[in-house]
């Protein structure tokens, strides 16, 4: 993998968010030679730019991707983009429905359009949503029509040799807007645990891990494929329950004084949650940590030789990967798991 970053600039969109400051955080470990952050949160990209103020090869520029002309000078020398950036909560995105489309998919199509227009760039790597899979609002069907934009660009890209490729995330633990510093905060406060209900069960994974997996789609990819890591299974109301026994104390506070409340669904919520369809599946190549989806409808203007994952693999892929039909995890084994990976400490609050 560290030869791909090898000596290239590497651009990432939404550099301040949770996966973008850990993409940065994981590429500065290779001899890379630029990496171009960008961002339209002034504050965030402000102490981005402070914390890594003695790095030469981290810069951050103030850029909205819904900006073209901003976006193709910032991509003229790049050779690789991590497009993170999009607006990610369910809620806001009904709220403000047509906001949410001007990011998360005219956003999109203007890294694709930036990209194409530039003379270096290789690689492209979006960041999907777990909700895009059969979407029931308005964020899932954005991040869809993303991965769709991905994997048509390469009927778009005329002679230009460039990969395009998603990646599905589940749950990032700990993230901001997430259930984790959500229920801290609640906890800090003496106040109950809000749950929308004891049934809904969540893909979780690391901050870690996330941005693990865009750095071996990356390397993996050969134009088009959705990647999907493996990951665990909780259910909210047990991870509820972990919390209240891992931060309790730390507020000196008795965790059976902590009482759980169940609110109802928000709009647009899943009770469960898909990262393949059965459709997907006769598409699909289990590797070891990941799945691989190849398009549904082949490039026009090139033949992708997509068998060479069968080198990798001897496994078939035959259920979709829905959270209620996986095993979840135990409170014990998911306090040991907060534990083990320092969610606490990592909180984005």
């Amino acid at each position: 993998m560290k030869n791909l970053f090898k000596n290239t600039k590497v651009l990432i969109t939404g550099a301040a968010g949770t996966i973008g400051k850990e993409l940065i955080k994981q590429l500065l470990d290779f001899d890379i030679k630029e990496i171009k952050a960008i961002d339209n949160n002034e504050a965030a990209l402000f102490f981005l730019n402070e914390e890594y103020r003695k790095e030469p090869r981290l810069n951050g520029f103030f850029c909205d991707i819904r900006d073209l002309d901003r976006l193709k000078y910032l991509c003229k020398d790049v050779d690789i983009i991590l497009h993170t950036a999009a607006m990610k909560h369910v809620i806001i995105s009904e709220i403000s429905p047509l906001d949410a489309v001007k990011t998360n998919a005219d956003g999109t199509s203007n890294v694709i359009q930036a990209a194409l227009e530039s003379d270096k760039v290789s690689r492209v790597i979006y960041t999907s949503s777990d909700k895009a899979v059969n979407p029931t609002n308005v964020m899932g069907t954005t991040k869809l029509l993303g991965e769709r934009l991905m994997t048509s660009a390469l009927n778009i890209k005329a002679s230009k040799d460039i990969v395009f490729n998603s990646t599905r995330f589940g749950n990032v633990i700990g993230s901001k807007g997430s259930v984790c510093p959500i229920f801290y905060k609640q906890i800090q406060a003496g106040n109950k645990i809000t749950i929308t209900d004891e049934r809904m069960t969540r893909f979780i994974m690391t901050i870690q891990e996330a941005a693990r997996l865009v750095l071996e789609a990356s390397l993996l990819a050969k134009g088009g494929e959705v990647f999907v890591t493996k990951m665990p299974v909780m259910r909210i109301m047990d991870l509820a329950k972990a919390m209240i026994e891992v931060v309790a104390p730390q507020f000196n506070r008795d965790p059976k004084d902590i009482e759980i409340e169940f609110i109802g669904s928000k709009p647009g919520e899943k009770l469960y949650e898909e990262l393949m369809t059965d459709e997907e599946t006769v598409r699909a190549y289990e590797l070891d940590r990941m799945f691989m989806i190849k398009p549904s409808i082949p490039p026009i203007y090139e033949t992708i030789d997509y068998e060479d994952y069968e080198t990798l693999t001897n496994k078939e892929v035959n259920n979709a990967y829905v959270s209620s039909s996986e095993p979840y995890m135990s409170v014990e084994e998911i306090k040991a798991y907060i534990i083990d990976n320092k969610v606490i400490e990592n909180l984005e609050l």
